[in-house]
């Protein structure tokens, strides 16, 4: 698992419009690592705000500003944050590289990831009847780390994963998607967070092909964007 190339186990293209310019959020080895947020349109008339992560010395010839159309190439990684005692799982795209944004793109909003199960899967029904099936995606990257990459599945996809055994490795397609809910706190008081998870529109493992009877890029579509 260790030997894989990170490069080609998490790839992560975005497109969209800068809504927070960047603020910097911490430094490692005397680098700055600078952090804003990107709207990133669906196929309906929903937006992804996305947050993105820079190295300083990306930012010394160009620097995005609030408005601006940008398009990166990246990762998406996971990180462990510390907030009120609790250790909390952060999600951010780390930008290697800023593209041309007026050049002609198929889609705004892709990711690849090459990973394992880490947790057993949870399947379940909506009230609409529509099958879900979360996941927990273990990314392997360099130095001995690891991404945990929440992914969620729709109809036929969620119905493959939902009896995969922890440990199963898997080729993952689809979009980074933002999603609000509410969190009930002490007594009558709650509070709107945001979570960021993989949409899964193409599921396989990759030692045994790809398995047409799961790729379900147009049903998939219409599910997730609900």
């Amino acid at each position: 698992m260790t030997n894989e190339n990170p490069n080609a186990t998490n790839r992560v293209f975005l497109r969209g419009t800068v809504v927070t310019e960047p603020k910097l959020s911490h430094e490692l080895y005397g680098e700055g690592f600078y952090e804003f947020t990107v709207s990133v349109p669906r196929l309906s008339e929903q937006r992804d705000l996305i947050p993105v992560t820079v190295a300083e010395r990306l930012l010394c010839d160009y620097r995005p500003a609030e408005g601006d159309t940008v398009a990166v190439e990246g990762q998406f990684r996971s990180y462990n944050k510390v907030v009120e005692n609790h250790s909390k799982l952060m999600l951010t795209v780390f930008v290697r590289e800023f593209l041309d944004p007026d050049a002609a793109y198929a889609n705004p909003n892709c990711v690849e990831l090459l990973g394992y199960i880490c947790k057993e899967p949870v399947y379940r029904t909506t009230p609409l009847s529509r099958e879900i099936c979360d996941l927990l995606v273990a990314v392997n990257r360099a130095f001995n780390k690891s991404d945990y990459i929440p992914c969620i599945a729709w109809g036929r996809n969620a119905r493959y994963c939902r009896s995969l055994p922890v440990g199963t490795k898997l080729r993952i397609a689809g979009r980074i998607q933002s999603r609000q809910y509410v969190k009930k706190l002490d007594g009558d008081v709650s509070e709107t967070r945001t979570a960021y998870e993989i949409s899964v529109s193409r599921i396989d493992r990759p030692e045994d092909g790809p398995a047409d009877d799961v790729h379900t890029d147009g049903a998939a579509r219409g599910e997730e964007d609900e």
